[in-house]
Order: structure tokens, then sequence, then C-alpha cells
């Protein structure tokens, strides 16, 4: 008998509207064949033209996800790896100015000599490439392509796919269509007619569903999954009704109730490897959906607004982590969003944050809200109310408590103010070259960095409760054998507990001001040896307070339904024990 071949190919596509959920549909279709005992790959192709989400706006684009190796990427890879509990890498994104560079960098070096370098075959062979090498020691690849069908900039893709399903064979490739049947307000009928339009635009590049996964307000019902499989020709079985969900994390729960994952493996000729066991997952999502018991926190944020709209999905990994530790702690957790900007002018008073029993201080770059979210760091620092700063959330705690306890009158980071006489948080100055030049792109601490933790601290604590320092250790071990990215642990210490964590930023707290200010009473709690001589200040806390923690990096990047991050496990814990005045 014939071995399978591996790995096979699942692509997922979208139809002719964005933002139907294409990634979450992605996770959870490889969370199921993981619970079937397959090693999944996922890939996220991005069409544009951008070398990487680096340089988008969040308010427009989204949050930027932060790999391990420092690959600045589509928030679409977050999902993947939360659902999966598993770690990729830059190489699992795929951009149009990443695949064009590559191609332009080759024929410039002459590996092209003599031929005219075209779209067909040269960007359409780099496409392919890149997705078999992410590929490689995987049963499965999931290949969403960004987007809608009809976009002029995925056609590269989609010859690529039907180009790659040629070479290894139609039985290796399957295709999933994510498409939404609206229902207008004015006719109260659910309309197939955009997923007809949609199948018809993906057989133009010869490429026909074998799965069409329909998103809608309601379920879908018997008469419209008729139409679609007469449409599209395929079994009605294979029609999934994909309707909208307030919980992520019961959509691939919902997928097998409709056995997604025995059709795709008949449809495969595979038989599942072993019996999914989903009690943890299963018992994650109840408590979620029937909390016991709840917390409202207060997320204090400045990229919310576009237009006339609120747009959540600046901080879509922090909402997502609060919501695992809410789960790990048997609790739900209410997220207000609240503007730096009202919090600065006024319009939000001390009055309205006295309700909360929490407060996160997220990432963020500019001048924009600042000293809104500085007044709240100083509000929950005085009124003993839970805190957590995340990068920048950490630095304007550090500036916070120079201004205020300190005495440094208007202490401040250089970023937002380059003449202030106590600049406690600065550039690393091996960096200073590299900004003067405008290089932004090589300018910041990007990816994995280690961690040095301090001993009798809350963060010790923490990641020493929740396993995590055992987890990192092997993570520790695979950076020492790779030469390029040794650098991420540092100068490490003897018998010094190490943690992992994401970074993405460009200042630092500044070395010259860590003395006076651990004397008034602020603790550096972990730390990373740039080198023996440079330290950068990694973690921070109050051992007066209930919970005041910052850190430097983004622990919302390796936090999962199943294994929480450390520092949001213990914020929402001292949330809950939190009694409102």
């Amino acid at each position: 008998m014939k071995p399978k071949q591996f790995p096979k190919y699942i692509i997922v596509t979208g139809g002719v509207m964005s933002g139907v959920g294409k990634g979450i549909a992605t996770a959870s279709i490889g969370l199921i064949l993981k619970k079937y005992g397959f090693k999944i790959s996922a890939v996220k192709i991005d069409p544009y033209i951008n070398f990487d989400a680096g340089t988008l706006r969040p308010t427009e684009h989204g949050e930027v996800w932060v790999t391990d190796d420092g690959g600045e990427i589509d928030q679409d890879l977050g999902n993947y790896e939360r659902f999966l509990d598993q770690h990729f890498s830059r190489k699992n994104n795929i951009t149009t100015g990443q695949v064009y560079a590559r191609v332009i960098e080759d024929e410039r070096n002459g590996k092209f000599l003599g031929q005219t370098v075209q779209l067909i075959p040269h960007i359409s062979n780099e496409i392919k490439t890149r997705i078999k090498e992410a590929g490689k020691g995987f049963d499965f690849v999931l290949v969403e392509i960004g987007g809608t069908i009809g976009d002029y900039e995925n056609i590269p893709y989609l010859f690529a796919i039907k180009s790659l399903e040629r070479e290894v064979g139609d039985e290796n490739v399957k295709h999933v269509l994510i498409t939404y049947l609206p229902t207008p307000r004015h006719i109260g009928e659910m309309k197939t007619k955009p997923t007809q339009q949609a199948i018809k635009m993906l057989s133009e590049h010869g490429i026909f569903p074998d799965f069409i996964l329909c998103r809608a307000k309601e379920s879908l019902d018997s008469v419209r999954k008729k139409k679609i499989e007469i449409y599209a020709n395929i079994d009605t079985d294979h029609v999934i009704s994909a309707p909208d969900s307030d919980n992520l994390y019961s959509i691939p729960l919902n997928f097998e109730k409709d056995n997604l994952g025995e059709k795709i493996m008949e449809e495969f000729n595979l038989k599942k490897r072993v019996k999914p066991n989903w009690t943890d997952w299963k018992k994650s999502v109840n408590i979620i959906e029937h909390p016991p018991k709840h917390v409202d926190i207060a997320m204090v944020g400045k990229y919310l607004d576009i237009g006339d709209f609120s747009l959540k999905d600046s901080y879509i990994s922090v909402a997502q982590a609060v919501e695992h530790a809410g789960a790990k702690n048997n609790c739900g957790v209410k997220i207000h969003w609240i503007s730096a900007q009202d919090v600065e002018s006024g319009k939000i008073k001390d009055r309205e944050l006295k309700k909360y029993k929490g407060f996160i201080v997220p990432g963020g770059f500019g001048k924009e809200g600042v000293e809104g979210k500085i007044r709240t760091i100083k509000f929950a620092r005085e009124n003993k109310i839970p805190f957590l700063g995340l990068c920048f959330g950490l630095q304007l705690a550090v500036v916070e408590y120079a201004r205020n306890v300190c005495g440094m009158k208007n202490a401040d980071s250089i970023e937002i103010n380059p003449d202030t006489d106590y600049p406690v948080i600065n550039i690393i100055k091996s960096q200073e070259s590299i900004i003067k030049h405008n290089r932004y792109g090589g300018s910041m601490r990007l990816g994995a960095y280690a961690a040095i933790l301090e001993k009798n601290s809350m963060v010790l604590d923490l990641y020493k409760s929740t396993k995590r320092i055992e987890e990192d250790r092997e993570q520790i071990e695979l950076l020492k054998k790779d030469k390029r990215n040794m650098f991420r642990l540092g100068v490490l210490e003897n018998n010094k507990p190490v943690v992992i964590e994401r970074h993405r930023h460009r200042y630092e707290v500044n070395n010259d001001f860590v003395d006076v200010i651990s004397k008034m009473g602020l603790k550096f709690s972990g730390y990373h040896n740039l080198t023996k001589d440079e330290r950068l200040m990694e973690f921070i806390e109050l051992p007066s307070h209930p919970f005041f923690i910052g850190t430097q990096a983004h622990p919302e990047f390796k936090s999962s339904l199943i294994s929480p991050s450390p520092l949001f496990y213990g914020f929402i814990r001292a949330a809950m024990n939190i009694k409102i005045r």
C-alpha cells in the first residue's frame, strides 16, 4: 500500500467581504486537526506591498503580532498561536513586499541570468517555495489568503496555489471558502447571492471549494444550504453553518458538532491518529460563557478611534490574554475601553475610575494620551488598585513614580520630551546610530528576549507558580544552539531563574536613575543583560501594593486559553480580591 503523502494543504480563502473571520476559522480547523494527532503549520498570506505589518496603522490594520524571531505580522498569526498553543516564526507570514523583494534581490545577484523575470513563473515560484518551506516537518499546512477573492493583488497567490495543487496532486490540496450571508434589514431574508458570486470568482481561477463555511448572524437553514449546494456543486454536508459567536473559543467546538474534522479526514482519505480530548478546552469555554463571578477592569489605550467607529483590534491580544486569565481564575472579565485622551482632557474623572477593580495600560507610540495614562497609573498606585503596565505602560509607570514619589519634576521619556531634565526613559545606546539614519525597521528590540528574575519578587512567584520558568528552559536551550539568535539570551547568570518574553519597543529605563528610584521603593524585579556592562530593566513592581507590575515585554503574545500569561493571571486574581470603596 502506498504511504500517505505529507504535508496536506488546506487553503482558506474569503468571499466578497473581508473581516468575516478567516483567521479564527483557520485556527479552529488547525486545532481540530491537532486534537486528532496531526502536526500543524499555518501560513498567513498578506497581499499588501508592505514588507511586513510593522509600519501599518493599528487603527486601520489592527494589532501587530510579534514572533519569537522578531517578525512583525498580521494579527491572524496570533489567532493561530493562541488556538494551537504553539509558536510560529516570521516565515509563516508571506507578503507581496517580501516576495518581490526576494525575486528582485535574486535577479540583481544574477540568479536569473539570461531570463526575463516575470510574474509567472518567478513570482509564483517564490510563493510556492515559501509555502513549502513553512510546511517542512508538518502533516498539515493551513494557508490563509488575506483579503477577498476579487482583489487584484490576490491573483498571483491564487495562481501559485493552483500550481502547487498540480505539483503535489489535488488529493493533497483542499479548499475552504469562508463567505458571508447578509440578512438585509429591509428584506429580512438571508441572501446567498454574495456567496454565489464568490464561488464564481474562485472558479475563474480553476479553484473549486471543497468546503464552504457560511458566516452569518444566524445559523444557515436547509433552504439556503440547498441553494449553495446546487450552485457550488458540492455535497450539502460540506456547506457548514458558522453563525456569529460571542466566544471565539467555542467555534472549533461548533465545527465539531457539524463533524467538520471527520469530513476533512474523509476528504483526504485519512483517519484520526488519536481520540481528541476536549475536556480542558470545554471547561474554559464554559467558564467564559457562564462565569460564576466577574470583575470589571479598564483598558486605557490610545488606538481606539477610527472615524466614527471604535476599533478594539488594536489590543486584541491583550483582551484575549485577559479572557484566558479570567477562565483560569474561574471568573468572567468585562473590559471597559477607556480613551487615554479622555482621561487626559478631564472628560473622564477620578470618580469614574473608582468603578474599576484593575487597570491595564498597554503598549503604544507617540505623545497622544500620555498624560492620561500617567494620571491613570498614579490613581491605581495611590488607591491600591491592581495595575498591569505593558511596554509603554511600564515606561510611563517609571515616569509617574519618578515625578510623584522621587521628586523629579517633569521627569519623562525622551520619546515624549527630548529636553527633559530627568530622562528616566531613554534610547538604547547601541541603537542611536540606527535611529539617526531613520532605519526604523531595525531600531526596535523585536522578538523573544531573556529576562533574569530577582528573588523575593511577585514576578518570580507568578512565573514559578504557573510553571513558565520550566517551560521556557527548552526555548533557552534551543537559543543556545542557534548562532543567529543567541543574542536574544544576552549574558545569563548562573543559577538565576530566566524567562523568555517577546518585545517590540525602542526605549528603555535609563540606568542612570535605577538606583535612586529603587531606593524610593520601586523594585526592578527583572532585567536583561545586553552585555556585561549594559543591563536593560524588564520588570517593575511595588512590594507594598496588592498588584502593581510593569513589563517591557508583551506577555500577551505568549498567552493561550489553556496556558494563560502569568502576569495576566496574577492581575486578574488580584482584581478579584479588590473591594470597591
